[in-house]
């Protein structure tokens, strides 16, 4: 049995400040080249994705005629993702903040989604974004419910975790609705009741005017058609929640993407360059052309996006092969494949970690990933 190689054993401090350098420069000559062309991308991915929703929705007026409900559930499933992938992810990111326009900012927007965008900016851009694949830090290791890494303990629970995932991605914008509740704690008993029935208030609000919307508003606008309009609704969600949650899972789980065991101390300690490696060790990219980047809110350059948050998404294919080529550079891996590969790997993993096992060996201590632990296969 062959430990998993250390990736940054070769590193030394001179060259995690040199990547922290070359990637600051990177940042700094993207952001200072934003303009009126990155203003006009994201204002005509709106239109657009507002012309979509709005055909799909003209469509199912008409939607006794199967021909027209399957062509306005797919265009409306297609408004429906862009809405959440390409811009309210984005939006909410601060990435179009320094266009200073109110209607596209993120302290103003609520996405199309049942997960309040406040409590959605918490859990994800500080606690996700800073603690990126850390174990009992990023709430997304796993999703409180999956077991991803066989660092995580085994119990019993996991074995119906394929089951889990399936419901999980049919029913994603709940789980991530959920997201900046600590679960853990409202098990123990030992989270603040009052903070936690603050957040459930707003997410039944949101849930309420989501269902509203969806599942009375448009459905009772279409007469006679309610129940097929009201099922195509039901339709283009799920088929959002799926795509979202393949294209996440996808960036976060496959292959190689690295889980990190690290204490406080090495977290306070950790150096931006140190910061910078731990956002490529622990992210993976799907390839493909430019639709498809489109639709999946271009976090198929999950890699980019970690190192960047806040860089409008419309630049990250632009600085994907400088980033790559740092990689090769300092010997650092740059997970990437195809989606059917990643979403392969991944659900690889939840069948594997479903199951006891494999044993995991510490690895020599170091930072500022000194608690991480290499896999042995079993």
């Amino acid at each position: 049995m062959n430990a998993k190689t250390d990736p940054t054993a070769h590193l030394t401090p001179a060259d995690y400040e040199a990547i922290a350098r070359e990637l600051d420069d990177l940042r700094d000559e993207i952001f200072a080249d934003l303009g009126d062309d990155d203003s006009a991308y994201i204002h005509r991915v709106i239109r657009w994705q507002r012309y979509l929703e709005l055909g799909g929705r003209a469509m199912l007026m008409a939607s006794a005629l199967p021909p027209a409900w399957l062509a306005g559930t797919a265009t409306l499933s297609v408004a429906k993702i862009l809405e959440n992938m390409e811009i309210g992810h984005n939006v909410m990111h601060g990435q179009w903040d320094w266009m200073r326009d109110q209607k596209i900012h993120s302290t103003t927007w609520e996405w199309d989604n049942v997960s309040p965008a406040e409590q959605w900016k918490h859990s994800h851009n500080f606690i996700h974004h800073t603690y990126t694949n850390v174990l009992d830090k990023d709430n997304d290791v796993g999703y409180g419910i999956l077991r991803v890494t066989p660092e995580q303990p085994w119990n019993p629970a996991y074995l119906a975790q394929p089951f889990y995932n399936a419901l999980l991605a049919m029913f994603f914008e709940y789980g991530v609705a959920l997201h900046d509740l600590d679960l853990e704690k409202i098990r123990k008993g030992e989270d603040d009741r009052a903070e936690t029935r603050a957040k459930l208030r707003e997410i039944g609000k949101k849930i309420r005017r989501q269902w509203g919307k969806d599942y009375i508003a448009f459905p009772l606008l279409s007469g006679p058609q309610f129940l097929s309009t009201l099922g195509a609704n039901f339709t283009a969600n799920i088929v959002r929640n799926v795509w979202a949650h393949t294209i996440i899972f996808c960036g976060h789980f496959p292959g190689e993407v690295d889980v990190f065991e690290v204490g406080e101390e090495q977290l306070e300690g950790e150096t931006r360059g140190e910061w910078y490696v731990r956002q490529i060790l622990g992210s993976a990219n799907i390839s493909g052309g430019k639709l498809f980047h489109l639709m999946t809110g271009n976090l198929s350059h999950q890699i980019e996006h970690h190192l960047f948050p806040d860089m409008p998404s419309n630049r990250l294919a632009e600085i994907a092969p400088r980033v790559r080529a740092l990689c090769e550079r300092y010997g650092l891996p740059y997970h990437t494949g195809s989606l059917r590969e990643q979403a392969g790997s991944t659900w690889k993993k939840i069948f594997r970690y479903a199951l006891p096992g494999p044993r995991t060996v510490p690895s020599p201590p170091r930072a500022p990933l000194a608690g991480r632990k290499e896999t042995v296969a079993a």
